[in-house]
């Protein structure tokens, strides 16, 4: 743990008050499974003239940490409908090893849950049906070591999938998932399996619970499902996923990065968000393969002197 600037400890897991310096944190959301969006979002940070690069080619056009300093949030759903998943998930993995420790952050969003629990077979398009035992036991061992979490605090906003009316509280909805791990990994290809994380998923339903609507989407979702429809312009601040927008939407002190899927009919419109002490903006790649700057909030000039 490294001293935060209020004086107390706080943990690089949890929030970039336990990491040293200043550094830029840069976030997207809901690739599922498409990785060439990922890639697009992610090399659009070093497009910008004026910021260092986030990632950077090698000659067989992998991606990797190019050293800048920043922190890298995967603000969940990475996975299913795409064709890409367990491709999105090694590029998260290899960026994870290369980074400062604690520098790359995957949160678990809902269609994470199928690599949490066996996916039934009748639920259509899921990436957790075609994941082993062992790729299970893999995932849970991420959430055990911090690796993948549900939140994280930034300068301002609170990076959760799907958000909260009232907010969340990073450091306890991290516990709380690490406790959700060490429960359901025991299970993993035994007898217990669809047992045990029924009663995960009853006992944490505050957490991972989809709410009394039926389609997860309600007012009474947990902040994997909330639909961002729900959160009011004076909730506290967050930056959020889960429900497609065409762009970053900005409703009073939360704000939707979930880009991709409403763009995958046109070329562009992915997006990467960056906040820094003076405030949040977003890159956009437009359809001519440019990045367009869009300041959200704060104070002062954004990336572009704008």
């Amino acid at each position: 743990m490294t001293p935060a600037r209020n004086g107390v400890e706080a943990d690089p897991r949890d929030g970039v008050a336990g990491l040293p310096g200043t550094p830029t944190i840069a976030s997207l959301s809901d690739v599922h499974g498409h990785l060439d969006r990922c890639r697009s979002a992610l090399v659009a940070v070093g497009d910008h003239p004026d910021l260092d690069p986030l990632v950077e080619p090698d000659a067989d056009g992998r991606l990797h940490w190019a050293g800048g300093d920043y922190v890298l949030v995967f603000n969940g759903d990475l996975v299913d409908r795409g064709p890409d998943s367990r491709a999105v998930l090694d590029l998260v993995d290899r960026l994870r090893k290369e980074a400062p420790d604690r520098r790359v952050r995957y949160h678990l969003g809902n269609h994470e849950n199928g690599l949490l629990y066996p996916t039934p077979p009748d639920v259509d398009r899921r990436f957790g049906q075609r994941v082993t035992d062992d790729e299970r036991r893999r995932f849970d061992g991420w959430l055990l070591d911090g690796d993948v979490t549900a939140a994280y605090q930034g300068y301002r906003y609170t990076y959760v999938h799907a958000g909260a009316v009232d907010g969340v509280e990073a450091a306890a909805l991290n516990d709380e998932l690490r406790r959700v791990a060490a429960t359901a990994i025991e299970a993993v290809g035994t007898d217990a399996d669809a047992e045990v994380h029924r009663r995960v998923f009853e006992t944490h339903d505050d957490l991972l619970g989809y709410g009394s609507s039926g389609d997860g989407r309600g007012p009474d979702a947990g902040p994997l499902w909330l639909d961002f429809s729900h959160l009011p312009a004076d909730a506290p601040p967050q930056v959020v996923g889960h429900t497609p927008q065409d762009a970053p939407r900005v409703k009073g002190n939360v704000v939707c990065e979930d880009v991709v899927l409403r763009n995958l009919d046109s070329p562009g419109g992915e997006a990467v968000l960056l906040e820094t002490p003076d405030g949040l903006d977003a890159l956009v790649r437009e359809a001519d393969g440019g990045v367009s700057h869009r300041r959200l909030s704060g104070d002062g000039p954004g990336p572009d002197g704008r």
